[in-house]
């Protein structure tokens, strides 16, 4: 029987106080008595940075791997190189950029790489829209100040917004991006835009009342709000680059629920104090845990605000992680049983090549 090595983050004394807290190593997806109930082994660790990591001295010999995008056991050629017997990696979660999908192809035949598609999307879009009332409305400063004991209604009152007659524009209109715009309609946004290779249909654009934009840049420039909602890939990586920011309207906000690698840190916080991003909010680092030097835990802009950072923690709401738990053990039950049914939007990487539109034509380009 194989072995199952399990990457998660260590949630101590909250995990005991919400045993529903299960993407934590204490609670182990709460998959631990029906794999050990058919005869395989699990190892679960949170210690993943290394050579000599948990995580790095248990792959050489592990069948699967299951990690989330929110503590990722980074599966780099290396890695891969040494985990001899591995033969499906799974993402508890949505996004599989932690794995080298083009190293994963050629792993001991192919290794199979796949993630619980859809289990977190309605959490992200959520996050998203409170991330965006969270920067137009300076609620952080806000409420800062009253727990310091302050109350100075002009200081916060400087930089709030409303959101109402503003313009928002999503990168990407995947079902993530899709969501957002719909949840944003009642808001009476001055216009609701998208950027993606593919358009929505004419009756879904009607409906949610959004435009499509043919080029980035464009949708950039008129923008009052930009969020990011496109999969990590070589086209995205660093693509919110100096550069490209400089497009934007100034004093707008960005959001980034996608991929922290999608932007440049430094860019990002040298144009948020600079004012020309009046704020930048959202969830993701790169790596993560983010250092503690990392520069987008700390900027601001010059008013003393914009900055709406928070651990990776949007797609891990606890009902996302009860779908995704429940996810990863209907694709182990497939894999297990030899069934291999999986679902095909589930697959990232089958048989020694990619499964998906979304990773395949892109990487492959």
């Amino acid at each position: 029987m194989g072995k199952v090595l399990l990457v998660l983050y260590d949630g101590g004394v909250h995990a005991e106080q919400e045993p529903q807290l299960l993407g934590t190593t204490e609670n182990e997806l709460g998959i631990r008595k029906w794999i050990e109930d058919q005869g395989h082994t699990l190892v679960t660790t949170s210690d993943k940075e290394g050579e000599n990591s948990k995580f790095d001295q248990e792959l050489v010999d592990a069948e699967v791997i299951i990690t989330t995008p929110f503590h990722p056991g980074y599966l780099t050629a290396e890695r891969l190189a040494k985990a001899k017997n591995l033969k499906i990696a799974i993402t508890a979660g949505i996004g599989s950029d932690h794995v080298d999908l083009n190293a994963a192809n050629k792993t001991n035949g192919g290794i199979t790489v796949a993630e619980v598609t859809g289990s977190n999307v309605v959490s992200v879009a959520e996050h998203v829209v409170m991330t965006i009332l969270t920067l137009v409305r300076n609620f952080v400063p806000a409420h800062e100040q009253i727990a310091a004991g302050e109350w100075n209604v002009a200081a916060v009152a400087k930089n709030e917004y409303d959101l109402e007659n503003k313009v928002v524009g999503t990168v990407a209109v995947g079902r993530i991006g899709e969501r957002v715009l719909r949840r944003l309609k009642p808001f009476d946004c001055k216009e609701l835009l998208y950027f993606d290779y593919q358009p929505l249909s004419p009756e879904k654009e009607k409906e949610i009342g959004c435009r499509r934009v043919e080029s980035l840049e464009e949708m950039l420039a008129q923008c009052d709000v930009v969020t990011i909602n496109c999969p990590l890939h070589e086209k995205t990586r660093g693509l919110f680059n100096k550069d490209l920011i400089s497009k934007m309207k100034k004093g707008s906000w960005l959001i980034n629920t996608a991929r922290g690698a999608i932007v440049v840190k430094e860019d990002v916080a040298d144009a948020l104090k600079s004012g020309h991003l009046r704020g930048y909010g959202g969830d993701v680092w790169f790596p993560q845990p983010a250092p503690k030097d990392h520069p987008l835990r700390y900027a601001q802009n010059p008013w003393g605000g914009g900055n709406a950072m928070v651990p990776h923690m949007s797609g891990t709401s606890i009902d996302a992680q009860k779908r995704y738990a429940e996810g990863t053990k209907a694709i182990l039950d497939s894999y297990f049983s030899g069934r291999h049914d999986y679902k095909p939007e589930d697959l990232i990487v089958h048989g020694g090549d990619y499964a998906t539109k979304a990773y395949g034509q892109r990487e492959k380009k």
